[in-house]
């Protein structure tokens, strides 16, 4: 079984994922995290990120590992555990370099489809409903208004101790927006079958109940 679901940063898609996953016993495969991977390694390294011939020849070079764990997954790159580094702020604004590369894309989907063909899973990212697995029996696109998810990532860069201004994530918020939804490949889009959900007024449990009633209707529907 595989469970798809789609929508920008901010939206809460990560956070009901990793419910449902545990709720269902399913893998949890966070494909964003992939990129941050790439990105944190690209910068570590020291490369031009914009020089697609070193990412994509670094991306061939590169073991991405995701393993499950209490708090959804932890990102293994080479090996090594960067599950927090890949979550600040600097990789979060230079991830569309490596995010935007067709090739490293078309290296990722493989592998996001290898990882999870190993048992029932559930994927988030921006191209699981269109692109990645465009035929998984429940398909989601998780959506919020632009000042909630804003201020939902301000909250989340406060937990971590990281300063940062609100109007400063509204700026990376809306870049990151355009680019997510005008990059050549790969780009988000609600897709025809994929259930809405605003999940603004919504709360977690609210927006986890939902999708676990598409999900059981679409398996009782198979049956």
């Amino acid at each position: 079984m595989i469970i798809a679901i789609d929508g920008p940063a901010g939206s809460g898609k990560s956070t009901v994922a990793k419910i449902i996953a545990s709720k269902r016993g399913l893998l949890y495969i966070d494909t964003g995290a992939m990129y941050r991977a790439l990105t944190l390694k690209a910068i570590r390294n020291g490369l031009d990120l914009s020089d697609s011939k070193s990412i994509l020849s670094m991306t061939k070079d590169t073991s991405l590992e995701l393993k499950p764990a209490s708090s959804g997954i932890r990102v293994f790159l080479d090996g090594k555990d960067v599950s927090d580094a890949i979550r600040t702020p600097e990789v979060t604004n230079k991830i569309f370099y490596v995010a935007d590369d067709p090739q490293v894309r078309e290296i990722m989907v493989v592998l996001q489809r290898k990882i999870a063909g190993r048992q029932d899973s559930i994927l988030e990212g921006r191209d699981i409903t269109s692109v990645v697995f465009p035929d998984a029996e429940s398909k989601f696109y998780i959506d919020a208004s632009f000042e909630e998810r804003c201020k939902r990532r301000w909250q989340d860069f406060k937990n971590k101790g990281m300063d940062i201004s609100l109007e400063q994530v509204k700026k990376d918020l809306a870049e990151r927006d355009y680019r997510d939804k005008n990059r050549p490949v790969g780009a988000l889009k609600m897709v025809s079958g994929a259930v809405y959900i605003d999940t603004s007024n919504l709360t977690i449990d609210e927006v986890v109940d939902k999708i676990l009633s598409v999900i059981t209707l679409a398996q009782d529907a198979r049956q």
